[in-house]
C-alpha cells in the first residue's frame, strides 16, 4: 500500500513531492506535469505574479526561477521584468526533472474509501490502495460557464482555460465575456494574432494593477505598502505571512475577503497592448444566445433596457473559476458527501487535513481555510513544507493524535 498519493502535478503537487522526498516519505504523484500551464495558458502571456513570487518550492532553496534564469543566461529581476510564460514553463519542467523525476503521467479517475485508507483507480484501469491522499489540483477543474452559453457546441464557445494557441482565431470575430486578467490577456493575444476581438462586460471599467513607482524613500514606502508575493500592501502581506490565522475568521468574512481581495484585475504590463487592440462594450448583459448559420448571435441589454445584437464566429467565456469539492469528479460521491464543507470548499485543519482522516487539500480549493494565498503559486512555498512535515510526523498511521489535535 502506498503511503501518500498526490493528485495533480502542478506547482503545488510538484513542490509537495519535492519536500516529501527530502523527508523520506513514501509517495506517488499523478498527472501530466504542469499541464494547465503547458496546455491551457495562452502562449505569449506574461505572468501576473512578480518573478520573486513565481517559484516552485524545494527544501534546499536552490530550485528558484532566479537560479534557473542565471544558469541559462535569461534576463531576471525580482520585480521589474515580467516573466514570459515560456520562460516559466521551461523553469518548471527543469524543476520537475531535477526534483520530482518520478511523476506518473496517468490521471486518477476514482478515489473511494477503503477501510482506513483509500482505493485509487487510474485512467488506464489500474487500481491500488493508499493510506493518504493529497488533492493538489489546479484551476482547470473549476472553470465556470454561464448557463446561457452552455448549450453552444465547442466549435462556437469555449472557456478561456482551454486556450493555449491564439493564432487559430486569426481573421475571425471573437466575443470575450468577462473583464478579468484571463479576459484581458487572451483578448489581447487573440487580437495581436489577427482576430477581431470585442470584450463584453457588465462592469463600467477594466481594472489593471498599478505600475510600481520608484520612491526616493524606500524605507517609508515599505512601511506604508510592504511588498509581498501577492502584491504590495498590508492586506496582501498579512494574507501571505499569516495564512494560518485566516481559518479563525467568521465564515462569511472569509468568503468576502476571498472574493474581493485581488479581484478581476489584469497586469499593468498588458494595459497599453489591450487598449490598442481590443474593443469593449461596457455595461452589457447577455439576454439571449443563439446559433446563426454557423455563427453566434448575442443579444445584449444595457442599463436603460435597450438591446442590440452582436454576431461573432466564436464566444470565449472568461468567466472565472469556482472551487468546490463537488467539482472534483474523481472523488466518489459518498466520499464527497463525507467531507465537511463551507461554501462547497473543504473545512481544513491547520495541516490541510479535511474532516475525512487522511484526505488533504492544497491549492485553490483550500482558499476558504487559508485565504487568497492559495489562489497563487507563491502559496506552494507555505503549503508544501508545512504539509510535508505533517505527513512525515504521522507516516505510520492514517490520522495521529498530533494531526487530530491540530484542528
Amino acid at each position: 500500500m502506498t503511503d501518500v498519493v498526490i493528485i495533480g502535478a502542478g506547482p503545488y503537487g510538484l513542490s509537495l513531492a519535492a519536500h516529501l522526498s527530502a523527508q523520506g516519505v513514501d509517495h506517488r504523484i499523478f498527472g501530466p506535469p504542469m499541464d494547465t500551464w503547458l496546455s491551457h495558458v495562452p502562449a505569449g502571456m506574461l505572468l501576473k505574479s512578480d518573478p520573486f513570487a513565481s517559484n516552485l518550492s524545494e527544501p534546499s532553496g536552490r530550485g528558484t526561477l532566479e537560479q534557473f534564469c542565471a544558469g541559462n543566461g535569461l534576463p531576471y529581476h525580482r520585480t521589474d521584468l515580467p516573466v514570459p510564460v515560456a520562460t516559466f514553463n521551461a523553469y518548471a519542467q527543469d524543476f520537475q526533472r531535477r526534483y520530482v523525476p518520478e511523476v506518473d503521467q496517468r490521471c486518477v479517475s476514482t478515489v473511494e474509501r477503503s477501510g482506513s485508507g483509500f482505493a485509487i483507480g487510474l485512467d488506464d484501469g489500474e487500481s491500488f490502495s493508499a493510506e493518504r491522499i493529497v488533492c493538489a489540483v489546479g484551476i482547470s477543474h473549476f472553470a465556470v460557464v454561464p448557463d446561457l452559453l452552455e448549450h453552444l457546441p465547442a466549435d462556437l464557445m469555449t472557456h478561456s482555460s482551454v486556450h493555449h494557441r491564439t493564432d487559430t482565431f486569426s481573421g475571425k470575430e471573437v466575443a470575450i465575456i468577462g473583464r478579468g486578467s484571463s479576459a484581458v490577456d487572451l483578448g489581447t493575444l487573440m487580437a495581436e494574432s489577427g482576430a477581431d476581438v470585442t470584450m463584453i462586460t457588465r462592469g463600467s471599467y477594466v481594472s489593471f494593477s498599478s505600475e510600481p513607482v520608484p520612491s526616493s524613500h524606500p524605507r517609508f514606502t515599505s512601511l506604508r505598502s510592504p511588498s509581498s508575493g501577492l502584491g504590495p500592501g498590508w492586506r496582501s502581506w498579512i494574507c501571505e505571512n499569516w495564512p494560518g490565522a485566516f481559518r479563525y475568521l467568521p465564515g462569511e468574512l472569509r468568503q468576502t475577503i476571498v472574493r474581493r481581495h485581488l479581484g478581476p484585475r489584469a497586469a499593468h504590463t498588458m494595459k497599453a497592448r489591450f487598449d490598442s487592440s481590443v474593443k469593449i462594450r461596457f455595461g452589457q448583459e447577455i439576454e439571449r444566445v443563439e446559433e446563426l448559420n454557423g455563427r453566434v448571435r448575442l443579444t445584449l441589454r444595457d442599463a436603460s433596457g435597450s438591446t442590440n445584437d452582436l454576431v461573432v464566429d466564436h464566444v470565449v467565456a472568461a468567466t472565472g473559476y469556482r472551487a468546490g469539492v463537488d467539482r472534483l469528479d474523481f472523488l466518489d460521491s459518498s466520499l464527497q458527501q463525507s467531507i465537511k464543507t463551507h461554501h462547497r470548499m473543504p473545512v481544513l485543519s491547520r495541516s490541510f487535513e479535511s474532516s475525512v482522516p487522511g484526505l488533504f487539500f492544497v491549492g485553490p480549493v483550500a482558499v476558504d481555510t487559508f485565504g487568497p494565498l492559495m489562489r497563487f503559486m507563491v502559496g506552494a512555498e507555505y503549503a508544501a513544507p508545512k504539509l510535508a512535515r505533517a505527513l512525515a510526523r504521522s507516516r505510520t498511521t492514517t490520522s495521529t493524535p498530533a494531526l487530530s489535535a491540530s484542528r
